[in-house]
């Protein structure tokens, strides 16, 4: 008999359409007509084990006590869910054969891999175990993954990868959420300070961001418009680009600070002879966007429609499992497996179905294109996220999920348009010894952007690199090098600088994935590159959530900000703590243990050493910043007699460090 172990009871009952009728369905299972059975995890249904599992004197929190590093690690089964585990336990000793079903990720690997473990099957019976990667919940999709099984023995070090990721998450965060709770009672804070690898480092950028707007002074700035006249008498205008002699009057940004040098320009070629220096004229194309992964989809979806990620996150959950109209949403991959080509004709004609506001469309698509987005080379364990074969009555839907579903659709269909084809013209023109210049970019051939012109805030995915406002959408006069012009007047433009925004849920989002821009050092901003940034696609949005439920982030409209006590505990924890740094050495570590390049020890013991360093630190120096700052509320479970003995709630909450 094969035991069929899926992440989820809505991907097990998925798997078990695609396998023989009729069903017999059981409480946690179902058995198929050829006595194989399909179970299922409910997301996890383990998890690290609390310190005082490990010694009952770790239950109060003592500064003596740090760091807590287990010799033997512990998982220990979740309460809410301990009746399936126990019905896994039944099948899992019944079976012959195991079929590992989690999701197609690092987390899914090895969530699915303790179950067994933690079932104690034989070394033989786990040697056997085979693989099934499932990213689209489509009966004939699910039917076409179980055909393809693999050892489960291939996915070994992505399993030890994420098992090192969770011990380490779980060492960093339980010391030095309880040191820095500790010495901020010292001072009179009587909240919880959660410290964790990602989530402090995201607080540090909100915070720092923060103050920087708060200690920003704006300052005039001038730019000086020429009115340009043609022989034939057409008009246009053309901005001034200060000289190097212009330097001391200027900023580091080479902005104008003195007013009166604008107006001395003004008069110099107002009603004066000009003439054209050069004429560039580049004919430019461009691709569109690439289908979404998870975080490309939230940071659209916030600045659409000013969704949160986790709301998004929901939503995709919603259309992949209850209504199977998208592939797998946790995706961190942008392309698709070749193969998947095939059916471009068959995912178009159900987008025409299911969405009447882009039949048009996909009808107009063009199912012989075919776009950089397939790439086999590029994809792991799951692709990015697309609409599914599934034709659906939208009228089940609600409009958020038909919000999204359109989103993910629009992006797919885009890679069946030709590209976005337009010319970029730049006049260089001399006034009274002074270079003026004028751009203008004009579209020759529209391509995949008419499924976003009629859209206020086009999706950034499909954004050029080029900076847009620079350019006219007003074609400029035809001209050539030493044309005589005539400059009618000149204009004074006064600006004022501007601070930085604050974060939205879609640029705090696009920050974290885009990490890499934050960080000085070259080597570090290396490796952010090269890995998903801050978190990962399965946990940015829970770990945000996390902030915002701990009162260190609050909304104001669209805007998140930090609140004292964020600050306090920012100004509080050594500045490392506070930097992406260590998550980018944390994840080249990690990544290279997936790919089998280093080793489970070779990450963990540095870990444990430095960590002893960062709790040795904390005990040198009182968190002062904190002194006087109220506890947010989540945290007033801390009794005020007993300090240092947080409640059996505050306990397991703090062991969720991100």
């Amino acid at each position: 008999m094969k035991l069929y172990i899926a992440e989820k009871p809505s991907l097990g009952r998925a798997i078990a359409e695609a396998l023989p009728k009729p069903h017999q369905r059981g409480e946690g299972f179902i058995r198929v007509s050829n006595g194989d059975v399909v179970s299922w995890c409910i997301g996890h249904l383990l998890e690290q084990a609390e310190p005082e599992a490990y010694n009952s004197a770790f239950k109060p929190w003592r500064m003596e006590h740090l760091p807590i590093v287990p010799t033997q690690w512990q998982l220990q089964p979740k309460a809410s869910t301990q009746k399936q585990l126990s019905v896994l336990r039944k099948w899992v000793k019944t079976a012959d054969t195991l079929i590992h079903a989690g999701d197609p990720d690092r987390e899914g690997q090895l969530l699915v891999d303790q179950v067994i473990d933690f079932l104690g099957v034989s070394r033989t019976k786990r040697g056997a175990v085979q693989r099934c990667l499932i990213s689209d919940m489509n009966t004939a999709a699910v039917s076409r993954a179980l055909s393809q099984l693999r050892p489960n023995s291939e996915f070994a070090a992505l399993s030890t990868s994420a098992l090192a990721r969770s011990r380490a998450d779980w060492l960093y965060g339980i010391n030095m959420t309880r040191a820095y709770t500790l010495q901020g009672q010292k001072v009179g804070y009587q909240g919880l300070l959660s410290v964790g690898r990602v989530q402090t480092p995201i607080l540090g950028l909100v915070v720092r961001r923060d103050q920087e707007i708060e200690a920003f002074v704006s300052k005039p700035f001038y730019q000086v418009l020429a009115h340009l006249r043609t022989p034939t008498g057409e008009q246009f205008s053309a901005r001034w680009q200060p000289s190097d002699a212009c330097q001391p009057y200027m900023d580091a940004e080479g902005r104008v600070l003195n007013k009166a040098l604008a107006n001395n320009v003004i008069t110099r070629i107002t009603d004066t002879p000009a003439s054209v220096n050069a004429v560039t004229e580049v004919k430019k194309s461009s691709a569109a966007g690439l289908p979404y992964n998870l975080s490309s989809l939230q940071i659209d979806a916030a600045k659409r429609f000013g969704y949160s990620p986790k709301q998004t996150l929901d939503i995709c959950q919603a259309l992949y499992e209850r209504h199977q109209l998208i592939t797998y949403p946790r995706s961190d991959s942008r392309y698709l497996p070749v193969e998947h080509y095939a059916q471009a004709s068959q995912v178009l004609a159900t987008i025409s179905a299911n969405s009447t506001s882009l039949t048009e469309a996909a009808q107009a698509a063009n199912p012989r294109l075919k776009s950089r987005a397939w790439n086999s080379s590029k994809v792991d364990a799951h692709h990015a996220i697309i609409p599914t074969l599934k034709k659906s009555d939208f009228s089940r839907l609600t409009k958020l999920e038909i919000n999204i579903y359109e989103l993910v659709a629009r992006q797919y269909l885009a890679q069946f348009y030709p590209k976005w084809e337009y010319r970029d013209t730049t006049i260089e023109v001399l006034i009274a010894g002074g270079l003026f210049v004028a751009k203008a970019r004009v579209t020759h051939k529209p391509g995949w952007k008419v499924l976003f012109e009629r859209k206020p805030n086009a999706t950034a995915s499909n954004n050029t690199d080029t900076n847009e406002e620079e350019f006219s959408a007003i074609d400029l006069p035809t001209l050539k090098k030493g044309d005589s012009l005539h400059c009618l007047e000149g204009e004074l433009l006064e600006k004022n600088t501007q601070p930085p925004k604050h974060f939205t849920d879609a640029s705090l989002l696009a920050a974290m994935t885009g990490i890499a821009r934050y960080v000085s050092d070259e080597s570090i901003r290396k490796i952010l590159k090269e890995t998903d940034g801050l978190g990962t696609e399965a946990t940015r949005a829970g770990i945000l959530d996390l902030l915002f439920k701990r009162s260190f982030l609050v909304r104001q409209g669209k805007q998140i900000r930090s609140t004292e006590a964020a600050r306090g505990l920012i100004a509080s924890l050594p500045h490392s703590a506070t930097l992406p740094n260590m998550t980018a050495q944390w994840e080249a570590s990690l990544n290279a243990i997936s790919q089998k390049q280093a080793n489970y020890a070779a990450f963990m013991e540095p870990l444990e050493k430095s960590l002893r360093e960062l709790i040795n630190q904390s005990q040198n120096v009182l968190p002062t910043a904190l002194k006087g700052i109220k506890a947010n509320v989540s945290a007033k479970r801390f009794k005020k007699k007993k300090p240092s003995k947080p409640t059996k709630r505050s306990s397991k909450k703090s062991s969720a460090m991100g």
